[in-house]
């Protein structure tokens, strides 16, 4: 096997031992990376969904999560209702509201006609 390594060289290479602070320095890098590219802007969006479930009201303009937009006549602890049209309410989970549109939205759909 002398015919694929010399044999020199081979002996010529000294192990080093891995620098322990560039190892630490690495990995704090990249805990910090997933953190402030990742886990923080993850949980400052989940925040302020809670925070707009958490002020809802009667007569806020909302779209749901399956695409449905009402204008909310009853919110309770954990379910809403929504009127879609002239006598068409349902209930949905109030996490399930995606965003509060803004006021005057429904009308503004029902000239279109979509």
């Amino acid at each position: 096997m002398d015919f694929f390594i010399s044999s020199a060289w081979a002996q010529a290479q000294q192990p080093q031992q891995p620098n322990v602070w560039f190892s630490v320095l690495l990995l704090v890098g990249m805990v910090a990376l997933f953190y402030f590219l990742l886990i923080r802007p993850q949980t400052k969006r989940a925040k302020e969904h809670r925070e707009m479930v958490e002020g809802l009201s009667q007569g806020d303009e909302v779209v749901t999560n399956g695409g449905l937009l009402g204008r909310v006549t009853a919110v309770g602890d954990t379910f809403a209702t929504l009127e879609l049209g002239s006598g068409v309410q349902v209930r949905v989970q109030k996490n399930a509201v995606a965003n509060v549109m803004p006021k005057g939205t429904l009308k503004e759909q029902e000239k279109k006609g979509q």
